[in-house]
């Protein structure tokens, strides 16, 4: 990158030389690291790996619900614009084979997950609370409806780099 009045910090430092630190609120992804089977009212596999840098997570799935075959691709972080700092709410965008794109808003903790459909109170919600670390048990639930699911871990995965 050239340097640039526009690409020149405060103090002289230009914004090429200033590395990025991590959100302290990806730690608690670290545990979601590798290949899950799902059970319950759906089932399938999830995989989450780390993407390249570490702020970002990537969810892939492949689950059947009611018979319905679904095939998607996540990514989970904290939202940064270019030259901005990170957001302070972990949110995601869930793309399908199907073409949708579904929003989502996180917390998550050494104890468990909480997602909302869409911005943090929205009725739809799932919560899950860790068995142990290799089982994360909860369910979705909104208004007039709902469903149970158990993730296993079936592999590790490799944890971020600093």
């Amino acid at each position: 990158m050239a340097r640039s009045v526009e690409n020149q910090a405060e103090g002289g430092q230009s914004e090429e030389t200033k590395a990025p630190t991590r959100n302290p609120g990806l730690k608690a992804l670290e545990k979601l690291v590798g290949t899950w089977k799902v059970s319950g009212d759906t089932g399938g596999e999830l995989t989450y790996e780390w993407m390249d840098g570490g702020f970002f997570l990537i969810a892939r799935g492949d689950t059947e619900q009611n018979g319905q075959r679904t095939r998607h691709t996540e990514i989970i972080g904290y939202d940064r614009e270019v030259g901005a700092e990170p957001a302070d709410v972990m949110t995601s965008r869930l793309y399908t084979d199907r073409g949708d794109t579904l929003s989502y808003t996180h917390e998550v903790d050494d104890k468990g997950v909480t997602t909302w459909f869409g911005p943090k109170g929205s009725p739809s919600t799932f919560k899950a609370r860790w068995i142990d670390d290799n089982t994360l048990a909860g369910a979705w639930e909104w208004p007039g409806g709902g469903y149970k699911l158990t993730l296993t871990r079936i592999k590790e995965g490799a944890k971020a780099r600093p």
